[in-house]
């Protein structure tokens, strides 16, 4: 029936519940099991889910546990046996390093290994798209999952739904564009494009009227509140943008698209975390790491999809990075040119910058 929620719907519904700290339930075949965010879970809702009576765990990524030196059997998760006496403050103080000076001694820790851990894997990827931490407290529970996740009324997600949800980025859709006077030119236009799963809205701000039957010269910039809006001198984010905006203008055409993937896709709560790693001697991939997270979590098939609906398949690219070249064009837009976009540096991001060409690969 087509007023019951598709699959993108539930796990988009799962998010928000995550980030709300209402536990989600989860079923992977005959295993069934409740999962809640690490970040926002309650101590009375951690009780609760004890009281189920089986197995709770706490899971973070294979980074986060090399970081506590727990044993990651599974690999790209690890399933830390919550001890009996652990309470919230515990779960919390293990999920984020950024209270590692607060809470230093926390383990050892007993990590499980064997069974499946497909629902486990499930929760932690449900944390991080929902821009948390990234882990959860698991409980495997026996019986009907489905029949449970009706009783306590909470939002049912399944190995299926992951299977069937869109990956490719194919449902941004245009909803709004407007012509909007900018300080660079008067010839500035911003289109807004929304995913029908109900995630982030991006932007596409076009300058004049780019030929499509040419390169394009676009530049795919990532939203950096702290960079581009107050002025922060810890990247090189703010410079690029303005940067970027004047060579569009002085070209007389282009498209600068602007993606809410703020912290190279962690989000900005997670990107204050990772600053506090930072002044705490990590560089930007090993604060990532500590965080649990991957070197960069952005996705830039989100740009190429909306520079395809824009009538735009070949650009010359504003960047400095080679692997956004790649992603580009094996996301079907092709870039005749890679022009370099080398501004913005000061005393405080030049260990930054020099991360990003070492560990990133960028051109600097």
């Amino acid at each position: 029936m087509s007023l019951s929620p598709t699959a993108e719907e539930r796990l988009a519904r799962a998010r928000h519940d995550l980030r709300l700290g209402l536990p989600v339930a989860l079923r992977a075949g005959p295993h069934g099991a409740l999962a809640a965010a690490a970040e926002t879970l309650a101590a009375d809702r951690l009780a609760d889910l004890r009281a189920l009576g089986g197995t709770i765990d706490l899971v973070v990524t294979g980074r986060r546990a090399a970081t506590l030196r727990a044993r990651a059997y599974d690999g790209d998760v690890a399933r830390i046996v919550l001890p009996d006496d652990a309470g919230i403050r515990w779960v919390r103080a293990t999920a984020d390093p950024s209270r590692d000076l607060d809470a230093p001694l926390k383990g050892p820790y007993a990590t499980r290994r064997g069974g499946d851990s497909s629902l486990h894997r499930i929760a932690v990827l449900l944390a991080k798209q929902a821009q948390l931490l990234p882990a959860a407290v698991v409980a495997t529970v026996g019986g009907d999952i489905g029949a449970l996740a009706a009783r306590l009324g909470l939002t049912l997600v399944t190995g299926a739904d992951l299977a069937v949800a869109r990956s490719d980025c194919s449902d941004l859709m245009p909803v709004s564009a407007a012509r909007v006077p900018l300080a660079v030119s008067e010839a500035g236009r911003v289109h807004v494009f929304r995913p029908l799963s109900g995630g982030e809205e991006h932007y596409a701000v076009e300058i004049g009227t780019p030929d499509r039957s040419r390169p394009v010269l676009a530049r795919l910039h990532s939203a950096c509140f702290t960079g581009d809006v107050i002025g922060s001198l810890k990247c090189d984010c703010g410079p690029q943008l303005r940067a970027a905006l004047a060579q569009i203008a002085e070209a007389g055409a282009g498209i600068l698209l602007y993606l809410n993937q703020e912290g190279r896709g962690i989000g900005l709560a997670n990107k204050m975390r990772a600053y506090s790693l930072q002044d705490q001697g990590f560089d930007t991939v090993e604060a990532n790491h500590r965080l649990g997270f991957e070197d960069d979590e952005r996705d830039f098939r989100i740009g190429a999809e909306i520079l395809k609906r824009m009538g735009v398949t070949r650009v010359r690219l504003l960047t400095n990075n080679p692997r956004k070249v790649a992603m580009m064009q094996a996301a079907g837009v092709a870039v005749s040119e890679r022009v370099g976009l080398r501004v913005g540096r000061n005393p405080h991001n030049a260990g930054y910058l020099a991360v990003k060409a070492a560990k990133s690969g960028h051109d600097l």
